[in-house]
């Protein structure tokens, strides 16, 4: 029997609300910076203002052709900029035959919602009858991957991995599970989303579960999540390829855990994500007791909130409630398919500083939820190994757990 390969992160890259590189966005996290604000949209002669996270200042033109930038919604173009950071980050030169070796991962949410509703404004609005000519290509969903493998020339396995706010980490897993199994010896993987859009975020307000101001994850009083959006990606290769060509190891991924809930479309199930936080230790080789962060999901929901917390006491035990853990929505919101690879930057970068970000706007514990939350200021602390969990819409439930570089 071949053994299985360990994977490790090489290279990192990051397009969010506290940044447009890992260096910004960083020192924001761990400064305790807030990315959220407010965005106003137009509507029937008056104006409509949601709590929002959005990506400011970014010039896609800073890392895409501008020639190619039409062909582009805006969650395609955060996947090409932050896979190309990370690129550049790994040190990576590929000859043609390891080109075909490496594979594009990526997960999203909704895809090209900004091209899907300026399509909607022409026909229904303007009644002008016709849309882009870009329309298709801009709003598939698996643009991302084809774009960044166009991009960067890679001819590997490359597809879109689509489940909600599951879907960045569920990409994560996708791809190291091509590497350990030796499908493929090195990974682009990530995320990207851009949905901030007058549609979507009436969709979300429709669901009653959008905070009128600031997302409080785990904090009594909290009234539900905003919506950010942004892109980060990772370069995943074996342990032996970064070690031989001396390649900066930034964590090592230990273990994959995936579970469905099979039980309601909205309602997350407890008893769901404890078996995922289980099989990522289970595949880790890790006990309760070895795991010193967790990074939650942790949206600002009274309901998603309080059933994270007891999940996470299932599966962690008495040890539950030693660990510290953020919940960075409170910084730069929920990036939907986005959120697990924004949040599993953060992580890597816990485990690098031996620092945990800090979750804002917290303004007192909740009998319900009663674990080490990291109140309001990032806490320096030794960190070897983390969990990052992430459980979708659907039921769809996934968790990493990562350990310091060994290089």
């Amino acid at each position: 029997m071949i053994p299985m390969r360990r994977v490790v992160i090489t290279g990192m890259g990051v397009i969010s609300p506290l940044g447009h590189d890992v260096a910004t966005f960083r020192d924001n996290l761990f400064a305790g910076v807030s990315g959220i604000g407010h965005l106003t949209f137009p509507h029937k002669g008056h104006e409509v203002t949601f709590p929002a996270a959005p990506v400011v200042g970014f010039d896609p033109a800073t890392w895409i052709d501008p020639k190619k930038i039409p062909l582009m919604d805006r969650f395609a173009q955060f996947a090409v900029a932050s896979a190309r950071q990370a690129f550049a980050d790994s040190g990576l030169v590929l000859e043609p035959d390891e080109s075909a070796r490496t594979a594009i991962i990526t997960g999203t949410g909704v895809g090209g919602q900004n091209t899907l509703e300026d399509s909607y404004e022409r026909l229904l609005g303007e009644g002008t009858g016709r849309v882009h000519p870009f329309t298709i290509p801009r709003l598939m969903v698996n643009a991302g991957s084809s774009h960044i493998s166009m991009d960067l020339g890679l001819t590997g396995p490359g597809f879109t991995v689509a489940s909600a706010c599951a879907s960045a980490l569920h990409a994560i897993g996708v791809a190291v599970a091509l590497i350990r199994s030796g499908v493929a010896d090195r990974a682009i993987t990530g995320g990207a989303e851009a949905c901030l859009t007058l549609g979507t975020l009436k969709g979300w307000e429709a669901l009653r579960v959008m905070a009128p101001d600031v997302p409080r994850p785990f904090s009594a009083g909290r009234l539900g999540m905003v919506i950010g959006e942004g892109g980060a990606s990772f370069v995943l290769e074996t342990e032996a390829d970064a070690r031989a060509r001396g390649a900066t190891i930034y964590a090592e991924v230990l273990g994959v855990g995936m579970t469905s809930d099979a039980q309601d479309l909205t309602t997350p199930s407890a008893e769901g994500a404890a078996r995922a936080v289980g099989e990522a230790l289970k595949d880790a080789g890790l006990a309760p007791h070895e795991v010193d962060h967790v990074n939650a999901h942790g949206t600002g929901t009274r309901l998603n909130d309080t059933v994270e917390t007891e999940a996470l006491k299932r599966a962690l035990g008495p040890q539950a409630s030693r660990i510290p853990i953020s919940a960075n929505k409170s910084q730069f919101g929920h990036a939907l398919g986005a959120a697990g690879a924004l949040e599993m930057l953060a992580t890597v970068l816990a485990l690098r500083e031996d620092r945990v970000p800090p979750t804002l706007h917290y303004q007192g514990p909740d009998p319900a939820c009663d674990l080490d939350y990291v109140p309001n200021i990032a806490r320096t602390c030794r960190v070897r190994t983390a969990l990052k969990t992430s459980f979708a819409f659907g039921g769809l439930n996934a968790v990493l757990a990562v350990g310091k570089g060994v290089v």
